[in-house]
């Protein structure tokens, strides 16, 4: 082979029969039987013969892509910090230095003292190809940290703990964890959960300091496969979580911070299509569930009788209430009225009236902030939208006053006024107005004769913000239109939203992105053909669908770590996240229908003998959601059967996983590789 010549995948006969159907998959020997290790000497060639293929045919357009790395560097501030924060009797932050690619974790006393460094990511990621920091918790006395780090993108951490007066290490060493960390009251102990051999946290555990590991107690253990086990903590503290759920179910279970050992408190049993979580407010539980609609609601109950439901705010037709959080003086309602953000802040009596917290823009992104105090009178609130920088606010509960902390700020400069926002609404095929949130240079000529860079992901009951992005004005200053398509399978305009948009309504995520392509066109924003697109793991699968059905749209895509092999994977049960997503796809294995449905999307499945758009495909090795498998079939798979000479890229990270490379500047890099690779395939100059 030489450089610039695509590499071919061997084929390999692979059949199998399901429900009567037999499948050939010739590419089956790309997934290594000793997964998660990865060994098999031809796979490993493959992947290698694929990125070198992806260097060589990136090489020309390097100084492109560097110049967009430079641009992009240019925006950030490196030696960015946050606001910091008071929790009890210190003020917490985070600190990037010039040059670093991860951040410092620092605090100093309200009363006033010298900084103190808790934990320095820069030392700990010292000479590792892949670095990220999971959990992160400062007991309650404030003298000891339990933290827990990913070192390969695997997403098994492990937990060490930190004596924070000394600097010095506890022997306590907890490896294979995949959860948060959460203090007992007397901060002697804490509880994590564990990733079992499928990469599924079935179990929440306690650990107490300097017991060995073997010793840990099982305080619960979930039965069901397809379930997921988290450990959280109320706001005031008292009471330690345990949920357990899948994507459509939850159960929740409460301990006393005091006494983890208690018996845990069910607050109600799991019932299939019913979610729900808990905060509390003395001796009252605040529940918000999905249990009579799909846009949720506030119910209360007594601690004493968690059974008894009291509908405190019902569900709405337009307010679709995403989360509650309690605070000693009064609680907060977050959600979405017709698709945008909303703040709403109740007091305990029911008489006084609750308060809206009124942001300026027609279309934006906002929510709480990192607000740790239950006695929190000013709450730290965060904003942006498609024009306007991040900006931190504090907002004082009684006065109503909104103050500036921080606005993100761009070295290389910003001027809003270049550009332009607003949010569409555009009819898809069955009459269903699907809302865009697009951003364009001022004076955008709406004669079709400008590219379009459109994204979405739809799915998993998600919402993709419209904010502010860095890296998109590479885009707007060469005479893009940058569009967010809030396409069902994600919760934009409430969980019916999402419903609509899964299992046998899957393809409505589909058809729903493509009527908006097409919309756009009509309507003078772009032609075919000078689309751009781009969607991650779920949001891949959409560019795998899309590219099989209406391929002579698309000029550019980008499909990073995407879900592509659907039937493969949702047939294989031993996979870590099978069982957990049959609710989201179906369960191909035990329903029929579920299976011919999936097969009939399936982009893997449904590669056909037709001329496909560029394509930049990207993968992890060590990637547990999307395994590196998928995206590399479906690589070797199109450059067996199309018929056009596009250039099609598999670029596989060999040392990271779903996320992608794991230093901020590294990650950018990335960022402007895919940029590059869009100028190129669209011909715009650079």
């Amino acid at each position: 082979m030489t450089d610039l010549t695509p590499p071919i995948a061997a084929t390999r006969p692979h059949n199998f029969t399901t429900h009567g159907v037999t499948i050939s998959d010739p590419w089956a020997w790309l997934k290594d039987p000793n997964y998660p290790t990865v060994t098999d000497k031809d796979v490993l060639a493959y992947l290698a013969e694929e990125n070198a293929y992806f260097d060589a045919m990136m090489a020309p357009h390097k100084a492109l892509t560097d110049r967009l790395y430079e641009e992009m560097k240019g925006r950030i501030k490196e030696d960015e910090s946050s606001v910091p924060q008071k929790d009890g009797d210190w003020l917490y932050w985070t600190a990037f230095e010039t040059g670093g690619q991860y951040r410092k974790w620092w605090r100093k006393p309200v009363a006033g003292g010298p900084d103190e460094l808790l934990l320095d990511e820069p030392a700990l990621a010292e000479g590792k190809e892949y670095f990220r920091l999971g959990a992160f918790s400062v007991s309650n006395d404030g003298t000891l940290l339990a933290y827990a780090i990913d070192d390969n993108g695997s997403e098994r951490f492990t937990i060490r703990v930190k004596n924070l007066a000394t600097g010095e290490h506890l022997p306590d060493t907890i490896p294979g964890m995949l959860s948060e960390i959460v203090w007992t009251a007397d901060d002697s102990a804490f509880l994590y959960g564990l990733a079992n051999e499928q990469w599924r946290t079935d179990n929440a555990r306690l650990h107490r300091l300097g017991t060995p590991i073997d010793s840990d107690i099982e305080l619960f253990k979930e039965a069901d496969e397809g379930f997921r086990v988290a450990v959280s903590e109320t706001s005031d503290r008292r009471w330690i979580v345990i949920g357990t759920g899948d994507h459509v179910t939850s159960e929740v279970y409460l301990l006393p911070a005091t006494d983890p050992l208690a018996k845990p408190l069910m607050i109600a049993p799991r019932k299939t299509g019913r979610e729900y979580d808990v905060e509390t407010h003395g001796d009252t539980l605040y529940i918000h569930t999905n249990d009579t609609d799909p846009m949720w609601r506030l119910v209360t109950a007594p601690i004493s009788d968690p059974g008894t439901w009291a509908e405190l705010i019902a569900p709405s037709t337009h307010f679709y209430m995403t989360g509650i959080e309690c605070y000693r003086d009064y609680f907060v309602v977050e959600g979405r009225e017709d698709g945008l953000d909303q703040i709403d802040i109740y007091r305990y009596d029911p008489t006084i009236a609750p308060q809206r917290i009124v942001f300026p823009e027609a279309s934006y992104a906002a929510g709480l902030g990192d607000n740790p105090e239950y006695d929190q009178q000013v709450l730290r609130l965060g904003y942006e939208s498609m024009v306007t920088p991040g900006t931190v606010y504090d907002y004082d509960v009684a006065t109503g006053e909104m103050t500036v902390l921080k606005v993100q700020e761009i070295p290389s400069g910003y001027e809003a006024g270049k550009y332009a926002t607003e949010r569409l609404k555009i009819k898809a095929r069955d009459g269903t107005e699907v809302p865009v949130s697009i951003v364009y240079p001022a004076g955008f000529p709406r004669d079709g004769s400008r590219p379009l860079f459109l994204y979405a992901y739809g799915a998993y009951c998600y919402a993709i913000p419209p904010g502010f992005s860095t890296g998109r004005l590479s885009l707007l200053d060469r005479g893009f239109a940058y569009a967010i398509a809030h396409i069902r399978g994600g919760d934009d305009l409430g969980q019916q939203w999402y419903h609509d948009g899964k299992l046998e309504k899957r393809e409505n995520t589909f058809n729903d992105f493509v009527d908006v392509a097409k919309a756009l066109v009509a309507d003078g924003w772009t032609s075919a053909g000078k689309i751009a697109i781009a969607g991650r793991s779920a949001g891949g699968e959409l560019m795998g669908a899309v590219v099989n059905s209406d391929p002579e749209l698309w000029g550019a895509v980008i499909a990073d770590v995407p879900f592509v092999d659907v039937l493969n994977t949702m047939l294989d049960e031993s996979l870590p996240l099978t069982p957990g997503e049959w609710p989201e796809w179906g369960n191909p294995i035990e329903d029929k229908a579920a299976f011919e449905l999936i097969r009939s999307y399936s982009p893997y499945d449904n590669v056909t003998a037709q001329a496909y758009p560029p394509m930049f495909i990207s993968g992890g090795l060590n990637d547990p959601r999307v395994t590196y498998w998928e995206p590399a079939k479906w690589a070797a798979k199109l450059r067996a059967t199309k018929t056009d000479d596009n250039v099609l890229l598999l670029k596989t990270n060999m040392g990271a996983g779903h996320g992608g490379k794991s230093g901020r500047f590294d990650s950018l890099y990335e960022g402007a590789e895919e940029h590059a690779f869009v100028l190129w395939q669209l011909g715009v100059e650079a």
